[in-house]
């Protein structure tokens, strides 16, 4: 895995609950291939919800970005549910850093979080075509 496809990974799993619901069902199943590439990534994702840097980042609208996933990630309390994750998997969590790493704040897109609305008759419904 590239470490741009890491970035990603990371925070799908930090701001898309789906992604870590689904991950979370691997690890109950014991369906996870790569523990440690896998623990690498839940760490990343908690380190995305620390307060975010004053300085070090790669653009004013990635860090706006990163702010609104952290605000509209709070409602599914990802924060305590990835550290419980962590915790399963016997790994103890920490924020060393006390900040969100400057290299860590990209302009990354989320996958869609619902699925598309069907009008009464099953047809898309306006606004939601593809």
């Amino acid at each position: 895995m590239t470490p741009r496809e890491k970035l990603q990974r990371a925070y799908e799993l930090a701001f898309h609950p789906p992604t870590l619901d689904r991950t979370w069902g691997q690890i109950k199943r014991d369906e996870v291939a790569d523990h440690e590439e896998l623990v690498e990534l839940l760490q990343m994702a908690l380190d995305l919800h620390q307060a975010l840097p004053e300085s070090g980042y790669a653009s004013h609208r990635a860090l706006q970005r990163l702010a609104v996933y952290q605000a509209n990630s709070r409602q599914f309390g990802t924060v305590s549910f990835l550290r419980n994750v962590l915790k399963r998997l016997g790994v103890e969590t920490t924020f060393p850093h006390g900040t969100v790493p400057g290299h860590m704040i990209r302009d990354i897109g989320l996958p869609p979080f619902c699925r598309q609305r069907t009008g009464p008759s099953g047809a898309t419904a306006p606004g939601q075509e593809r």
